[in-house]
């Protein structure tokens, strides 16, 4: 069975030297770790020709990953896969809508969704990983069985581009139900939540505190399938000890799609429960996670911030939670060169934390479609529209120039070269084809 942490690292030497150039207009690529203070480079230049290449390919290469039948011994329907394992993945699943909506009659993206409410508890938990056979792949009183929490996202995504208000009346209370589980299990006396680094789906990035060493004080994790896959070491341990940007910025984002959903479909007295929930998780977030002089949103320890920059933190801008007046400080590590603004943006760690990795190494330094999209919707929805634009245009041609050298799209991309990262899975159209359907109809075709 195939898990993200366990896939081969060596993708081969010679191939992945073939892909190490500069992107077109830089003068050279880093040869190690360290990195340079570089302008942005110019975009790779993509006829519409190469384009319409993309498109129909990921298009393609979404059909072939359509499973269900008899031949599936529970999730019988046919759905649309993110092709990873025989598993199925939450937030894979939610994220793969941002282009299945375009192509709903093709792809049939909501009955992906309908697997995860199928196998819901009757407390609202929805684990992340299902087995083939409709079985929870990890514990579930442990945050590492949860991802971030955007199935009502999903449904609107959907929903705009195909209204179904009695989809939405369909689904509210299963949406429901697994906000109140989250907010019961995972919300700490201050308002904020914690969770696990592999369950909130950045696998590698180090979320405990700098030199911290195992004090015994997280929640055990109990692996329910040891023999597939091992789940250890300081990030394993880490977890109700700290509080998360990331988590706490999706609950906010949650509480405001399903106060939109409530308002949709006849839920009216639900809303005010949402609307207070969200202004909760804001006053939380800015009053203890916000460094005035980084400009930043930190995770906490143990009450002290963990001064680590990396993606995680932009959902806050999706999830209303950035006041007007942080704003511009907040985003403008967008546009730094020792941060985030690295040849292929937007790497998932900043460019001058130690743990930055040139080829990527999954999330510490890789440029995954998901995060990056939710980035510049996330600077659409706060009023900055050109450096959207700017950023899905440099994106946009990164993933290009690689489909030109490979013939497809790849599961993460590295943040300094047109590569594919390092591990990186090929022929991904779990959520890579957001780049190719979803981002050049958003941001490269619309002129808006």
């Amino acid at each position: 069975m195939f898990h993200r942490r366990t896939f081969l690292k060596n993708v081969g030497a010679t191939g992945l030297t073939a892909l190490l150039a500069p992107l077109d207009g830089c003068s050279s690529a880093p040869t190690s770790t360290e990195t340079t203070a570089a302008a942005s480079p110019k975009p790779f230049a993509v006829s519409s020709e190469l384009s319409k290449r993309m498109y129909d390919k990921a298009l393609n290469i979404a059909k072939t990953k359509i499973r269900g039948g008899e031949k599936e011994p529970f999730f019988k329907k046919p759905y649309l896969d993110e092709a990873f394992s025989p598993n199925i993945f939450y937030w894979d699943t939610c994220f793969m809508t941002c282009y299945a909506k375009y192509h709903q009659q093709e792809l049939p993206i909501t009955q992906a969704l309908d697997n995860f409410y199928r196998v819901q508890d009757e407390d609202g938990y929805i684990g992340r990983e299902y087995t083939e056979n409709g079985q929870p792949f990890w514990e579930k009183h442990h945050p590492v069985s949860i991802n971030p929490p955007l199935l009502a996202f999903a449904e609107l995504e959907l929903h705009s581009q195909k209204p179904d208000v009695e989809r939405l009346r369909q689904v509210y209370p299963n949406l429901k139900k697994q906000f109140e589980f989250l907010q019961r299990t995972y919300r700490g006396d201050d308002g904020l939540y914690f969770g696990d680094t592999l369950g909130m789906g950045m696998d590698n990035i180090p979320r405990y505190p700098t030199g911290w060493e195992d004090d015994g004080k997280g929640l055990p994790v109990n692996n329910l399938y040891p023999k597939v896959f091992q789940y250890s070491g300081k990030n394993a341990k880490w977890n109700i000890q700290g509080r998360l940007v990331d988590f706490s910025s999706q609950m906010a984002f949650f509480a405001l799609n399903l106060n939109r959903i409530a308002k949709l479909t006849d839920h009216a007295a639900d809303v005010p429960a949402y609307e207070q929930a969200h202004a909760a998780i804001k006053k939380a977030l800015n009053e203890q996670c916000w460094s005035e002089a980084d400009g930043f949103y930190f995770d906490l320890g143990y009450g002290k911030p963990i001064r680590r920059f990396h993606v995680g933190m932009y959902w806050a801008l999706l999830a209303d939670c950035v006041p007007a007046n942080r704003l511009d400080k907040f985003v403008a590590h967008l546009t730094d060169a020792n941060k985030f603004d690295r040849p292929v943006p937007v790497p998932s760690l900043a460019a001058d934390e130690p743990e930055y990795k040139v080829y990527g190494d999954y999330w510490l330094g890789g440029v995954w479609a998901p995060t990056t999209y939710m980035v510049l919707r996330g600077l659409q929805h706060v009023g900055k529209p050109a450096l959207a634009r700017t950023l899905a245009q440099r994106f946009y041609g990164a993933v290009a120039e690689v489909f030109q050298k490979t013939g497809t799209f790849w599961e993460n991309y590295a943040p300094e070269f047109a590569s594919y990262g390092n591990p990186a899975k090929p022929d991904f159209c779990g959520w890579t084809a957001i780049v190719p359907i979803t981002i050049w109809r958003e941001f490269i075709q619309s002129k808006a």
